[in-house]
């Protein structure tokens, strides 16, 4: 099953502007996510030899099969069975919505419900079966949308439904790389390394207002906020780099950790003698030349890695004991968007792997949920900012706004840092 995309416009629809996309764009992104999601499906089975996608449980991820009844119901329960969804981010959450096409689809996917551990122990659809609940809510949510109005809170709930299936659909390609599972995914690209950057102090703006276009809940709203004079790196820290720590005994320095860190370590050393991010097999300097010599396991293969290929699967951890090892730090998240915005024609590149920050993930002054309250507003306080985007996320969702965030202790996405200093 795939939806037919005219060519003319499928260079449009990853196009880093679509939080403006009008009705017709919006339509046509609706199905290229889906055709991205149904691809991805298609690629655990071909790695999985054509047989049922089955894992044994792991508590930290929710099963592939959920993740896909979850992109379904998600659609299904904010644009065809939501009655406000042309009142967009006024609409109210306890409205009672329309029944499911599914009668268990609240009990099977409603995130907010169901711990990840709980999502194991469902007896899920087989996957046909979901492939159809995946064609009839698209198939209902693109006729609603032919009808909605050209207004910004009228797209609302289908803007945050395409972002929504895209974020999912890196989603499945770390678990695919978590899994071992051999997806076709090529390495990121080794860049030229330019000198750090010196940015001014300023008065920024930080975060975004309502309109135009789409925003997320936790961008807004808008406020001004000093920035004081600071050094950044022009681009994520390298394999080269982070060897160097490695070979400094850094992972054997209590000193360069801080408590919760180093407490962390030693779990992780416990169950798999971590001496390294996850899923590298081999890292050090060579004797020759002082190069990387770094293999790590990629999709279920070993591979070489360029030492100039930003680091990643580094938890918030092990990049903030970087820093300290390095004598600098984490940038703020206001420091990161300034030189996102003001940099990048002097050479600040971003893009590659999504961006610790020191920031902790808290609300911008004035915050207000959305009627989807579970995105942001349960994880203050708990997880830290990541920035920017990495090389398995969708060019639509680029944006030097968005706030991406996690627990600390997470290195299973595709995460890696830079290095600040004043």
């Amino acid at each position: 099953m795939a939806f037919e995309l005219p060519v003319p416009a499928f260079s449009r629809l990853d196009a880093a502007d679509m939080r403006r996309a009008g009705r017709d764009l919006l339509s046509l992104a609706l199905m290229d996510a889906r055709n991205h999601t149904l691809f991805l499906i298609g690629q655990y089975q071909q790695a999985m030899q054509g047989g049922a996608i089955d894992f044994p449980c792991r508590p930290e991820l929710s099963p592939p099969l959920w993740e896909l009844g979850h992109i379904g119901w998600f659609q299904e329960r904010w644009i065809g069975r939501n009655l406000q969804r042309h009142q967009g981010w006024r609409a109210d959450p306890q409205a009672t919505p329309l029944a499911s096409l599914l009668p268990q689809a609240d009990a099977w996917w409603d995130d907010a419900s169901q711990p990840h551990a709980q999502r194991w122990r469902h007896a899920l659809p087989p996957l046909d079966d979901l492939r159809g609940y995946l064609l009839q809510t698209l198939e209902a949510t693109l006729d609603l949308l032919a009808k909605t109005p050209e207004e910004d809170q009228a797209l609302y709930f289908y803007r945050l439904a395409l972002f929504h299936e895209d974020l999912h659909g890196e989603g499945l390609i770390a678990m695919a790389q978590h899994l071992g599972l051999r997806l076709q995914v090529p390495l990121p690209a080794a860049a030229v390394a330019r000198e750090p950057l010196q940015l001014p102090a300023t008065r920024w703006r930080l975060g975004l207002d309502v309109q135009p276009g789409f925003s997320f809940d936790n961008e807004r709203p808008a406020h001004e906020v000093t920035v004081p004079a600071f050094e950044i790196d022009a681009q994520p820290v390298s394999w080269a780099q982070y060897a160097e720590f490695v070979a400094d005994g850094g992972y054997d320095r209590p000193e360069l950790w801080l408590p919760a860190g180093w407490e962390w370590l030693q779990a992780q050393t416990r169950d798999e003698a971590r001496r390294a991010p996850r899923h590298v097999e081999q890292i050090g300097v060579a004797r020759r030349g002082g190069a990387a010599a770094v293999l790590m396991r990629w999709f279920g293969q070993v591979v070489r890695l360029a030492g100039w290929a930003p680091v990643m699967h580094v938890s918030w951890w092990e990049a903030d004991a970087w820093c300290r090892w390095a004598g600098r730090r984490l940038p703020t998240e206001a420091e990161w968007e300034v030189a996102a915005c003001r940099a990048a024609a002097r050479g600040f590149r971003w893009g590659e792997v999504w961006e610790w920050t020191a920031s902790r993930f808290e609300p911008y002054v004035g915050f207000e949920p959305d009627p989807y309250a579970d995105y942001s507003q349960p994880w203050f306080g708990t997880h830290r900012v990541l920035r920017g985007a990495s090389f398995a996320t969708r060019r639509r969702l680029h944006h030097p706004k968005y706030r991406n965030f996690y627990l600390p202790e997470r290195d299973d996405i595709f995460c890696g840092f830079r290095s600040c200093a004043w």
